[in-house]
C-alpha cells in the first residue's frame, strides 16, 4: 500500500523513482506495447491477443490449474475437453479484455464505439430519480470497464480494490481506474470508508463472489458445489438506502465490443431475509450472470478455497491436476 496516497476518503496512485528500476523495465515495456496495440486495428489486435493469451494460460500452470479445479468442481458433468477449452478461452478474453482497458483510457471514443449496454434503462432510470445505488459485478476479465465507463459519463464511483503484488503493476492499474474519474478504496481500511461513498451519492462497485473466509461467511450453493459467502448485501442496502443493481460485461471477441449485461434490481425484502438465504440468492445472481459465457468469469481465483471443517482445500488436493 506504501504506493498509495490517503486522503481521508480515497487511495490515490503516488509514483515512486523506485518504479524505473531495472527490474520493472519488463513491465513498462509490456505496458507500452499494450499502449501501441491500441492503435492496432481492431480485427488484428484480437487475433494476435487471444493467441498470446492462449500461450500465457498454457505456461501459467499454477493459474490454469486453478481454473480447472475450480471447473471440476462446479461443472462435474462436463467433459475434460470441454472444461480445458472453457480454460483456453479464458486466458485469450483475459488479454482482449486488458487490451480494452487501456483503449479506454487512451483512446475513450474510439473504444465507447464498441460498448453495448443491455437494459440500459435499469440505471438510467435509478440516476433520473436520484436513488443510491450498488451495483453488483462477479469477478470478469472486464469487470472495470463499466465503472470507468459510467465515471467518464460522470457519475460519481466508489469502488474496493486489492492490491497487486507487484507495485508497479498496482500503481498502473490504478492510475487507469482513477483517470477515469472513480475513487478507489482499498479492502485493507474495511468496508466502512465504501459504505461512507455510497451514502454520499456515489454509486458503489461491488465484487460478491471473493471468499473472505468461515468467520462472517455462510456456505451456500454455487453452481454443482458450495462456497464460503458474505452475506453482507442486504446490509449495505439497509444503511446506504440503496437499490442494489447485478451486472456482467462479456468481451465478446467475434464482434470486437463490450456486452454489458444488466439485471433487474435486487428486491428489497433482501434486507429482511437471513443470513444463509441472502448468501445463496447473491451465488444464484452470480451463476444465472456467468452461466451463458463461462469463459468470461476468472476462474483462477480460489473462490472454493474456505471448505467445511474436514474437507480438504481442492488447491491443496495433489490428486487433483497433478504439478509436474
Amino acid at each position: 500500500m506504501d504506493n498509495q496516497k490517503q486522503n481521508h476518503t480515497q487511495f490515490i496512485p503516488m509514483f515512486r523513482k523506485s518504479f524505473l528500476l531495472p527490474r520493472y523495465w519488463g513491465i513498462w515495456l509490456g505496458v507500452a506495447v499494450l499502449a501501441l496495440l491500441t492503435f492496432m486495428p481492431i480485427c488484428f489486435r484480437d487475433s494476435i491477443l487471444g493467441t498470446v493469451g492462449r500461450i500465457a494460460g498454457r505456461l501459467s500452470r499454477d493459474a490454469r490449474r486453478r481454473a480447472l479445479i475450480n471447473l471440476l468442481y462446479c461443472f462435474p458433468e462436463k467433459l475434460e475437453s470441454e472444461r480445458e477449452k472453457i480454460v483456453d478461452s479464458m486466458f485469450s478474453t483475459m488479454s482482449q479484455a486488458m487490451a480494452m482497458m487501456a483503449e479506454l483510457a487512451l483512446r475513450p471514443n474510439v473504444a465507447k464505439a464498441r460498448i453495448h449496454w443491455h437494459r440500459r434503462d435499469i440505471i438510467d432510470d435509478l440516476r433520473q430519480s436520484g436513488h443510491n445505488v450498488i451495483l453488483l459485478a462477479p469477478h470478469s476479465w472486464a469487470v472495470d470497464l463499466p465503472a470507468m465507463l459510467l465515471a467518464t459519463e460522470g457519475q460519481r464511483i466508489a469502488a474496493m480494490f486489492h492490491n497487486q503484488s507487484n507495485v508497479v503493476i498496482d500503481y498502473i492499474w490504478n492510475v487507469v481506474r482513477c483517470r477515469c474519474g472513480a475513487r478507489m478504496h482499498a479492502r485493507n481500511d474495511g468496508i466502512r470508508p465504501f459504505i461512507n461513498s455510497i451514502r454520499q451519492g456515489y454509486w458503489g462497485y461491488y465484487l460478491p463472489d471473493q471468499d473472505h473466509g468461515e468467520e462472517q461467511s455462510e456456505f451456500v450453493d454455487f453452481f454443482a458445489t458450495y462456497k464460503a459467502t458474505l452475506p453482507i448485501v442486504g446490509r449495505m442496502m439497509k444503511v446506504c438506502h440503496a437499490t442494489v443493481v447485478p451486472l456482467f460485461p462479456v468481451y465478446n471477441s467475434k464482434t470486437h465490443s463490450l456486452e454489458i449485461y444488466l439485471r433487474a434490481p435486487l428486491m428489497q425484502d433482501f434486507i429482511f431475509i437471513n443470513n444463509a438465504e441472502q448468501a445463496r440468492r447473491l451465488n444464484s445472481e452470480v451463476e444465472i450472470l456467468v452461466r451463458p459465457n463461462l469463459e468470461q468469469y476468472t476462474w483462477i481465483l480460489k473462490l472454493l478455497k474456505t471448505r467445511r471443517r474436514g474437507e480438504k482445500e481442492p488447491y491443496d488436493r495433489p490428486d487433483l491436476y497433478p504439478k509436474k
